[in-house]
Parts: structure tokens; C-alpha cells; sequence
């Protein structure tokens, strides 16, 4: 995803001792060890009783080598161990027989962490590809407007969160949707999938965006009746842009509002929120929509509430629109990387999903 629209959390942040590949440094600490016993042997003018640390090795060998490469390095340090010119097997036959037990007791756990890591493997190609396929990787351009996205999901491990986002070209334009899920990481998925279906449903049959948004509170109030209490609800921000990117229409369900980025300045867009999505309060709140027309260079702001409610230590939340301005001239991809570092700089801890998407209408034919 690094040269698309958006990026999110995955397995290169991962450190060794949670599942990513080993660094090339563990690799060689069993070589290295091997060699320093056989130099510091025959440096030494005296024998050195140092052949206990060649019982370090087939250990060490379990951390990133298979069991063949583990047995060899074993067969290795029994034959050192055996050679007179070393004297490394002193004061006896001990250390040969408790270094040729480690040896073999190191093979064994080097084949059952093998099959443990391909099964390991296989269960997260498989989870990624179901998480990938409710939130794909967003394209870098629809139609007239370029996208870029940033998603971190704040259950480790995982791809997807509460917080969700789309952006589709349909009969009326190109619409964008952004949303947050009561609750986070894994449980709310579902949920996640039920409403990104739903959205793009809506680009294709509604002809405005409040019968979109109506479509999203129909498939939510659905899911959720079948549970007593389920207390299912969501917030959501539509938009949509003419064919020529002239103007943006914007709907909010209870979600914070974009920020437009003109000419080095921030504003937050004036919406008139309706009810969350899910409560059925749409007759009694229902979403107005908003134009706001736009110029060449304009760009929207979204984020959900995991960055406008970042504190700091101080409990302060995070200044968004402050910190936009430092961040304006800014490529789309690299507004949102930077804003995530500064987000987590500012935060003691980030709790929650965090989700950006910057829409900035380019049309192929700019006057």
C-alpha cells in the first residue's frame, strides 16, 4: 500500500519477539559465538574450560534457523567438542553428554516452533485477506479527486477497527463516507462490513446523500433487532462531489465535521449534525445537508474522534486545525503521516482507532 491511498497498521510493525521475521543479528549470534570459542581456544597459550558455552548454540539456533540447520550446528559443536587440538571437552565427558542432550532437545523445539510459525503464517494470511476484503486498500484517484488515507486500528495485530472509510465514483459523483462503530477492534467488524455494504449500495441506488444515509440507519437498525438492547449505533460524515469538483455535499450523522485546507488556513465547515446512525432518531433528527462550493488547491480533512480526542498528559485534546496549518504544504500522503506522528507524539498513549482521509477534487483539466 505504499505508493495507494491508504496505509494502515500491519505486520512491518511488528518487532521479532512478536512474529515478524528474526533480525539479521540473531541469525548470526550462533555463528559468532562459535567462532569466538574456537579463536579465544587457539589464541590462548593455556586450555581454556569455556567448551559449556558451545551448549549456548543449538539454543540459539532455535530463534531463526529450522531443525536440519539446528541439528547441524549441533553435529558441529559435538565434533569441536572432540577435537584434541581445541581442548574443549573438559574437565570430562560431561559437558559433552549434557551439550549433546541441549543439542538434541533443540532440534525438537526447533520443529515444533517451525510448524507453530506456518501455522501462525497461514492463520494471518487468512484473517488479513478477510480483513482486506471488508476495507480494500483505497485508490490513490477516483475519478476527479485524489485520495489519501491513514488507518491504525487500536487492537494490535489486526487491520481493521471500529472506524471505517470509502470513497466510490457512482451515478452522482463521487462519494466518501467516514464512520465510527460503537466499541473497537475486532468485535465491531462486523459491523464495519455491514455498513461499508450498505454505503456502497447507496452510491448506486440513492440519488442524494440523505436517503444514503437513511440506507446506512435502515442497515443498522436491521442488524441490531434481533438483539435485546443491543444499543448498536454509529456516527458517520458523507460526502459528495459534483462531476467537475465544483462543489462538495456534506451530511453529518453525529460525526465531527471536515476540515477544509485553503490557502495555507484551516476551517472547520459549519454542519448541522443529524442523529448517529442505528438509534432510529432519524425522524426526529435527521441529517441536513450542506454545499460548499470549492476552488483549485482546496482539500478536506477527515478524521474520527481517536485523533480529535487525543490528550496529552496535561489532558488537553489534540489541536487538530493547529496543527494542520504547520502541516499545509503537505503532499496528501504525507499530511497524514505527519499528522499521525504528531498525534503520537503529543499523546501519552492512542486508545482508540485512529482514521484520516484527505479528498483533495483535482479534475483532469485544471483552468
Amino acid at each position: 500500500m505504499g505508493v495507494t491511498g491508504s496505509r494502515r497498521r500491519d505486520g512491518e510493525e511488528r518487532g521479532w519477539l512478536r512474529g515478524a521475521p528474526p533480525p539479521r543479528w540473531v541469525r548470526g549470534l550462533p555463528v559468532l559465538l562459535l567462532a569466538g570459542v574456537c579463536v579465544a581456544e587457539l589464541v590462548s597459550h593455556q586450555p581454556l574450560d569455556i567448551g559449556f558455552l558451545l551448549g549456548a548454540i543449538p539454543s540459539l539456533a532455535v530463534l531463526s534457523y529450522g531443525p536440519l540447520a539446528t541439528a547441524a550446528f549441533g553435529c558441529v559443536v559435538i565434533v569441536l567438542l572432540n577435537l584434541p587440538a581445541l581442548h574443549l571437552n573438559h574437565p570430562g565427558n560431561t559437558d559433552l553428554l549434557t551439550i549433546s542432550f541441549v543439542a538434541a532437545l533443540s532440534v525438537f523445539v526447533s520443529l515444533v516452533r517451525s510448524r507453530r510459525d506456518a501455522h501462525l503464517v497461514t492463520v494471518r494470511t487468512v484473517a488479513e485477506a478477510a480483513q482486506l476484503a471488508v476495507l480494500p486498500p483505497l485508490p490513490e484517484r477516483i475519478g476527479p479527486v485524489r485520495c489519501a488515507g491513514l488507518y491504525r486500528a487500536a487492537q494490535r495485530g489486526t487491520l481493521v477497527g471500529g472506524d471505517f472509510f470509502e470513497v466510490r465514483a457512482g451515478p452522482c459523483g463521487v462519494r466518501a463516507v467516514m464512520g465510527d462503530v460503537q466499541g473497537h477492534g475486532l468485535s465491531a467488524v462486523g459491523t464495519v462490513a455491514s455498513l461499508l455494504g450498505a454505503f456502497r449500495e447507496a452510491v448506486l441506488d440513492e440519488r442524494n446523500l440523505e436517503a444514503a444515509a437513511r440506507r446506512l440507519e435502515r442497515r443498522l437498525v436491521v442488524d441490531s433487532s434481533a438483539t435485546e438492547h443491543a444499543e448498536l449505533f454509529a456516527t458517520a460524515l458523507l460526502i459528495e462531489f459534483s462531476g467537475d469538483a465544483s462543489t462538495v455535499r456534506i451530511v453529518s450523522c453525529g460525526h465531527p465535521p471536515p476540515l477544509l485546507m485553503r490557502d495555507g488556513q484551516v476551517v472547520e465547515l459549519e454542519i448541522e449534525p443529524g442523529a448517529p446512525i442505528g438509534l432510529g432518531l432519524f425522524d426526529v433528527s435527521p441529517p441536513k445537508e450542506r454545499t460548499v462550493p470549492l476552488r483549485h488547491g482546496d482539500r478536506l480533512f477527515l478524521a474520527s474522534d481517536g485523533v480529535t480526542e487525543g490528550r496529552n498528559r496535561s489532558g488537553d485534546f489534540y489541536p487538530l486545525p493547529e496543527r494542520l496549518v504547520k502541516f499545509a504544504d503537505a503532499e496528501p500522503a504525507a499530511l497524514t503521516d505527519r499528522v499521525w506522528e504528531d498525534l503520537v507524539r503529543f499523546c501519552t498513549t492512542v486508545r482508540d482507532d485512529v482514521t484520516m482521509l484527505v479528498l483533495t477534487p483535482q479534475p483532469e483539466t485544471v483552468p
